[in-house]
């Protein structure tokens, strides 16, 4: 990629207040294209107090529209050469998160289409009647179609798999983990009461409720226990009124969008993570909170979930609402099984490195330039 120019369409980049683990892998992968040498502009939605265009560690950024008129932007862009200083495009990275952005309509560029997770389950929550159903569509049969001589990025083998019942072919499917920064500590500073938190977007599909009813429910047991919340999003207020309505306003701490230090800080004392989300390509937060020594406790059927935790070994996968809250009572009761999973943890996050991600999409990039297409064995 040595002074290509890579044209990045997302809907969003990590200093957007909804941004979350899919912008952070974005902001991971661009800044490895960078170390390459590529020349790199991300397009995405404009946002209050963000500028139209700047450049911030080797990458340009131009931000154009909202929800749905960044689609339109983003092709129109393209197709007129408009995406900076830089008119030619080498190679395109259509992120997409449920919508394309239809790039293969402006250029002849080869293209790259990264995917976290289907939303098949997401688009009737978020988005119930027509519109979901549109979405869906659009998501399920329109872009595997547009899409199905391109280059396809996802995040676990659990996301290539969903795509192949979409039918995508799952030779053109490359996979390319998430990774996770180093610990700040090796010796992470457990609280003296028994704590969990929950770190992501604050949107329906996280379920983050689950997790407060599981709080209400383990209170019986363990009276003095603590459950942080970290994360903002469009969802935050009925949270809020939830934890309210549930009387568990002094146990529930909504600590809103942080820094990365106060984020760390949150998982390095916590005993548990819990993960409710219906819906998880990787689940970025669990390899996170396992640098820290915090397993996670998640749904199975949450897809990358299965991936990102090594069941029995660096956390518990289960599979109902029952099973959540019994596998975090049995943790939270049992100190040496917590750190047995919590040694685990370590070890399995260790196995996934931002570098390696990076050089694994670099290769994957390279492929798409030299026109050759790179997916299951």
């Amino acid at each position: 990629m040595n002074g290509g120019h890579v044209a990045v369409f997302s809907w969003r980049d990590s200093d957007n207040p909804e941004a979350g683990g899919a912008e952070h892998y974005l902001h991971q992968i661009t800044a490895g294209l960078v170390d390459a040498g590529a020349r790199v502009t991300v397009f995405t939605a404009a946002y209050p107090g963000a500028l139209a265009r700047e450049s911030r560690d080797g990458i340009r950024y131009v931000r154009r529209g909202g929800k749905l008129s960044i689609y339109l932007w983003g092709v129109l862009l393209l197709a007129l050469g408009r995406l900076g200083p830089i008119g030619r495009v080498d190679a395109v990275i259509d992120v997409q998160n449920g919508l394309p952005f239809f790039t293969p309509l402006g250029t002849r560029a080869p293209v790259t289409v990264l995917v976290h997770h289907v939303h098949r389950e997401q688009w009737p929550v978020v988005y119930p009647g027509l519109s979901g159903r549109i979405g869906w569509w659009v998501e399920s049969w329109l872009a595997p179609r547009l899409y199905r001589r391109k280059q396809y990025v996802a995040v676990s083998r659990a996301t290539r798999a969903e795509l192949a019942t979409l039918g995508v072919d799952p030779a053109r499917v490359a996979v390319v983990h998430n990774g996770a920064a180093p610990a700040l500590s090796d010796n992470p500073a457990k609280t003296e009461h028994p704590s969990i938190c929950v770190v992501g977007r604050l949107v329906p599909h996280k379920r983050v409720e689950l997790a407060v009813d599981a709080a209400v429910a383990l209170r019986a047991s363990y009276p003095d226990l603590r459950l942080s919340i970290v994360g903002g999003g469009w969802w935050a207020d009925e949270l809020a009124a939830y934890v309210s309505r549930v009387g568990a306003g002094d146990f529930v701490e909504l600590l809103g969008h942080v820094d990365e230090e106060t984020k760390e800080a949150v998982y390095e004392r916590s005993w548990l993570m819990a993960l409710p989300s219906l819906k998880e390509g990787w689940g970025l937060v669990v390899t996170e909170a396992a640098q820290h020594g915090t397993p996670t406790v998640a749904f199975r059927d949450a897809g990358g979930t299965t991936e990102s935790i090594d069941d029995g070994e660096s956390g518990v996968l289960v599979d109902d609402q029952a099973g959540f809250v019994a596998a975090l009572d049995h943790l939270l009761g049992d100190e040496i099984r917590r750190k047995e999973l919590a040694e685990g943890a370590r070890w399995h996050a260790r196995k996934h490195t931002w570098e390696q991600s990076q050089l694994n999409f670099n290769a994957v990039l390279a492929a798409a330039l030299q026109g050759h297409v790179v997916g299951a064995d």
